[in-house]
């Protein structure tokens, strides 16, 4: 179980380190409902977030979380999965 959440700085360096996205994380901040597609993520990207945190934390996230459109439902879906110890 994490006491963090994670938040729009570490998502942006996620999408970084795992998918090659490079983004602001201050437009992800002022803009959580944007699409991810619309800065070039798509769900094979977004699978690759979800492996890294699935390594970091050791713990497993819902299936079909790299389905999720935008940075809010992602964090919302992360940080409650990982508070709950799934």
């Amino acid at each position: 179980m994490i006491t963090a959440e994670l938040t729009f700085d570490d998502l942006a360096g996620l999408m970084k380190k795992a998918a090659g996205v490079t983004v602001d994380p201050q437009q992800l901040k002022q803009s959580p409902d944007y699409p991810f597609d619309a800065v070039g993520l798509d769900s094979l990207g977004l699978l690759g977030i979800v492996g890294e945190l699935e390594n970091r934390y050791g713990a497993s996230l819902p299936q079909d979380s790299e389905r999720c459109k935008t940075p809010r439902e992602f964090l919302d879906l992360v940080n409650s999965t990982l508070k709950a110890g799934a």
